[in-house]
């Protein structure tokens, strides 16, 4: 594997030399809103690239996935290797214009970062592989997938792997941002919301004295925060969020309550949202309000070991290219394939600023580090560095 390790420094400046078409595949995409749920025509203009990159096969499953294949050499043998990106934005064309800015070195617009990076280097690898003279034993499927943030609970690629015929060899998932950050674990998650509503009890009280939606979520986080965590196996709960209420001088009769409970050991994050369950209608039954405890997203923990061949020569590609790694947990589709004892791991593409604003920026230059680590890491898995895994 020594050879794909001498070879890193050439295919950062081979795909430097044909960047206005990467460019123009993040531009074209990103400028096609693709809110959760309504990924449909970001998914189009996704499948349109690759057919004009000429991949072999491309079209969508029943759940909307944009999906492309690259035939190998000797795909009959070989199982095929995954590339996906989420194709959802947290950005609706109703909420946010979908004018994307490029610079000499940044391209600025709502969901660059947050995956729209991704989704366009994913579109252009084609025709990068052909520009580099790089074919594959195993087929390369290249897939863009919907229902992954926030509420959409990575629903698309579950649906995409659990309707897959073959076995897969192993997968990488592609995430904008940030370069040098590489994940090979993912914890378990809980990712719920709280709404209170005093408008569905107003009858029980006066204009008055009516209670205050945000005053009775804030009673509720400090009974949160008064739950014992273990040190192990590691626990923690996040509040994340909260919102309510339209002006000062009005008392607010709704409001909402975002957390999620992370840790390693998937019973204990269930214990604790047992108890988050009690806390909610306890707090409800106190204030006489109508409290309501709604799950978002749930993810399993699953990890490779970090001798696994697939991160040890993650880490020895990224110090090739000058990057110092750094391993964290990964809310991805990482999870999904680790939970299916896929090998993968997830890589960012580059860096930026104001990654989940509409004013997104990303950096051009270190993008080219970034499509080189995905190259070096695929030619490796092609050459069965998994395979006895």
């Amino acid at each position: 594997m020594d050879d794909i390790l001498k070879k890193l420094p050439f295919f950062v400046d081979q795909v430097q030399a044909i960047k206005e078409t990467v460019i123009s595949n993040i531009v074209l995409i990103g400028q096609v809103p693709g809110p959760t749920f309504d990924e449909d025509a970001r998914a189009d203009i996704f499948l349109e690239r690759l057919a004009c990159a000429a991949v072999d096969e491309c079209g969508k499953d029943q759940l909307k996935n944009a999906i492309g294949i690259i035939k190998g050499k000797d795909g009959k043998n070989h199982d095929p290797i995954f590339l996906t990106a989420h194709l959802d934005t947290i950005y609706s064309g109703e909420d946010v214009e979908h004018n994307y800015i490029v610079r000499k070195n940044a391209i600025t617009g709502p969901g660059i970062l947050d995956n729209t990076v991704s989704i366009g280097i994913l579109a252009s690898l084609p025709l990068i592989f052909r520009h580099l003279e790089i074919s594959f034993a195993s087929d390369i499927v290249l897939a863009g997938v919907t229902q992954s943030i926030g509420r959409g609970n990575l629903r698309g690629i579950r649906h995409l792997l659990n309707t897959w015929s073959r076995p897969i060899r192993s997968a990488i998932i592609m995430e904008g941002q940030v370069l040098g950050h590489f994940n090979y674990y993912s914890e378990g998650i809980i990712r719920g919301e709280i709404s209170c509503d005093i408008l569905a009890t107003r009858h029980f009280f006066t204009e008055k004295f009516k209670p205050n939606a945000i005053l009775v979520l804030n009673e509720l986080i400090n009974e949160l925060l008064g739950i014992n965590l273990p040190q192990r196996p590691r626990c923690r709960i996040i509040i994340g969020k909260i919102t309510g209420g339209h002006k000062h001088g009005e008392i607010p009769v709704q409001a909402r309550l975002g957390f999620e409970i992370q840790s390693d050991s998937d019973e204990m994050v269930k214990q604790v949202y047992e108890k988050i369950e009690d806390l909610v209608e306890g707090v409800g039954h106190e204030h006489s309000v109508a409290l309501k405890l709604e799950t978002i997203t749930v993810q399993n923990a699953a990890a490779l070991k970090y001798g696994h061949p697939l991160v040890k020569y993650t880490v020895a590609i990224m110090k090739s290219l000058g990057l110092k790694p750094v391993s964290e947990s990964s809310e991805s589709e990482l999870s999904v394939f680790l939970s299916r004892n896929i090998p993968a791991v997830t890589l960012g593409i580059t860096t930026g600023k104001n990654a989940h604003l509409a004013n997104a920026t990303m950096r051009i230059n270190p993008m080219f580090v970034g499509i080189a680590q995905i190259i070096g890491l695929l030619l490796a898995i092609d050459k069965g560095l998994c395979d006895d895994k």
